[in-house]
C-alpha cells in the first residue's frame, strides 16, 4: 500500500466522528492518512457541515498534514479509497424510537439492537450496506469495509451469507469497554500485555479466561463480578447496571457482556423499560437530547478536541475500535482484536459458515480467529445458536422483502413469545417504517 492512505467515512456527520478523527490523529506516526473524506445524505448535510468544521479545527490544531473532505455524493467520495467505514442509522434517531416504543406499547423489550426493534434496525440497514459494498466493489476494490452500524452481527453475517464480498470486518465497542474494565479491575499498567479469549456473536459475547502476561487471572476477575465489587465498572451508558446473581455467575465460570441482561434477566429489564414507557420515555429520546447538546457544543469555534461528553452518548469507542482496526491492517501488527467475522470452521463445535464475534488476530489479509480459541463454551452454545438462527432468518427477510420471512425472524428471537403479538408488532413497524423499506413494498401494500 502506498504511504498516502485515503478513509472514507459514510455516515460522516455522526456524532461519533469526532472520535474517529481523534483516533487518526493519534495514530498519525503509523497510520498517515492523507485524505479523509466525510459522506452523508441531504437529510444529515446540516450535522455534516457542523462535523467538518469541528474536525478541521482539530486536524489543524494537531498540525498534521490530514485533506478534510465532505461530500453528500458517495461514489466521489469512495474512488481510490484504502479503507471504508460505516457509521450510519436509516432513518435517524426518530426511526430509533419507533423501533423502541411499539414493541414496549405491546410488552416487548424495546432496544435498538436487540429483539423486534433490532431485527427492524437490520432490515433498514442490510440493503444500504450492500448498496455500499457495490459501490466498493467497482470503485475501490481493494478497500477494506470496517463496519461499525448496528445490529453489526446481523449486518455481517447478511454479508457473508448473500455477498462475495470479503473485506469486510464488524466492529462494536462492547469487546472495548471490557477490555477496558478487565484493565482497571485487575489494575493492570501500560506495560502489562493483557489477552482475552472473547467469544460468541455481536452482543451476545462472553469471556472464558484473560491472561496478563501470559499468566490467567482469570479466577479473581470472576470473584470480583461475583461478589458484586466489580459489576458497577463493567456496565455501559445505554443498559440498566442490574447485576448477575453471584452463583450463576460462579456456575457460569464465564463472564458475560451488559447486553445478556436481556436474556439473562428479561423479566427485570423488560419491567424497567416498561416503567420508562408508560412515563413517556425511551432511550432514543435520551441520546436525541444528548445529541443535541453534543451538537451544541460541536458548533463552538473554540472548541478543538473530542469533547469529554460524547461518552454520554452510548457508543463510546466504537470510532477508537475502528482506527485500532485499521492501522493493524495497514500495518500488519497481527496483534489481538475482538471483531465480528466469518470464522471458516476454525471454531469446532459451530457450523462453519458462521460469522461470530471473537478474539482475532488482525494483519495485511485482515482478521484470524485466535489460535487459542476453537471452541465455544458449551454451556452458552444452546443461546448462540438460538441468536445466530434469528440473524441468519433476519438477513434472509432483509433481502427477500417476504412477510413470512419477516414473520420467521420475528418469532425466532427468544424476546418475542408470541406469533399473535410477532405479526402485529412486525405490521405496525413494516407501517412506521415504510419509507426506509423499499424491499417491503409489496408486503406493506398488502397489509395498508
Amino acid at each position: 500500500m502506498s504511504e498516502k492512505i485515503k478513509v472514507v467515512t459514510i455516515g460522516g456527520g455522526s456524532s461519533y466522528t469526532p472520535e474517529l478523527v481523534d483516533g487518526f490523529i493519534k495514530r498519525y506516526a503509523e497510520l498517515p492518512i492523507s485524505e479523509l473524506w466525510l459522506v452523508d445524505i441531504p437529510a444529515g448535510e446540516e450535522k455534516l457541515n457542523i462535523i467538518f468544521h469541528l474536525c478541521q479545527r482539530m486536524i489543524r490544531q494537531a498540525g498534521i498534514p490530514m485533506t478534510l473532505h465532505k461530500t453528500l455524493d458517495r461514489r466521489e467520495a469512495l474512488v481510490g479509497a484504502h479503507f471504508v467505514t460505516t457509521q450510519l442509522r436509516v432513518g435517524q434517531l426518530q426511526a430509533r424510537e419507533k423501533d423502541e416504543r411499539i414493541p414496549l406499547s405491546h410488552g416487548m423489550l424495546g432496544q435498538e439492537t436487540n429483539g423486534a426493534g433490532g431485527l427492524f434496525k437490520g432490515l433498514r440497514t442490510i440493503p444500504v450496506i450492500f448498496d455500499i459494498i457495490r459501490d466498493v466493489e467497482e470503485l475501490c476494490p481493494d478497500a477494506w469495509l470496517i463496519n461499525f452500524t448496528n445490529p453489526a452481527g446481523m449486518v455481517t453475517e447478511a454479508v457473508r451469507r448473500h455477498t462475495n464480498f470479503r473485506r469486510f470486518i464488524g466492529v462494536c465497542n462492547i469487546p472495548v469497554g471490557m477490555q477496558m474494565f478487565v484493565r482497571d479491575a485487575l489494575q493492570l499498567t501500560e506495560r502489562d500485555h493483557l489477552s482475552m479469549d472473547l467469544f460468541g456473536l455481536n452482543h451476545l459475547v462472553f469471556i472464558g479466561d484473560v491472561l496478563v502476561n501470559g499468566e490467567s487471572r482469570f479466577d479473581e476477575l470472576l470473584e470480583g463480578v461475583a461478589d458484586g465489587s466489580l459489576t458497577r465498572a463493567s456496565s455501559v451508558k445505554n443498559i440498566f447496571d442490574l447485576p448477575f446473581d453471584p452463583g450463576f455467575i460462579r456456575g457460569l465460570r464465564l463472564l458475560p457482556c451488559s447486553y445478556l441482561r436481556y436474556y439473562f434477566k428479561e423479566k427485570e429489564m423488560l419491567g424497567i423499560e416498561m416503567g420508562e414507557f408508560y412515563k413517556g420515555g425511551a432511550r432514543a429520546q435520551v441520546v436525541q437530547q444528548v445529541e443535541k447538546k453534543l451538537f451544541e457544543l460541536y458548533q463552538n469555534p473554540a472548541l478543538c478536541e473530542k469533547p469529554k461528553e460524547l461518552e454520554l452518548r452510548g457508543g463510546a469507542y466504537y470510532s477508537d475500535a475502528a482506527c485500532e482496526v485499521i492501522s493493524a491492517i495497514y500495518n500488519d501488527k497481527q496483534s489481538e482484536h475482538y471483531v465480528i467475522v466469518p470464522h471458516q470452521g476454525h471454531v469446532t463445535n459451530i457450523p462453519a459458515d458462521w460469522t461470530v464475534e471473537m478474539s482475532c488476530l488482525i494483519g495485511r489479509d485482515g482478521a484470524i480467529p485466535h489460535p487459542r480459541l476453537t471452541r465455544f463454551d458449551d454451556k452458552v452454545n444452546g443461546l448462540v445458536h438460538l441468536i445466530k438462527s434469528f440473524e441468519i432468518a433476519a438477513a434472509k427477510a432483509a433481502i427477500s422483502g417476504n412477510f413470512d420471512d419477516l414473520l420467521l425472524a420475528m418469532n425466532l428471537n427468544p424476546l418475542i413469545h408470541s406469533d399473535n403479538d410477532a405479526r402485529i408488532v412486525a405490521r405496525e413497524l413494516l407501517l412506521a417504517h415504510r419509507e426506509h423499506l423499499p424491499n417491503f413494498a409489496a408486503a406493506i401494500d398488502a397489509l395498508a
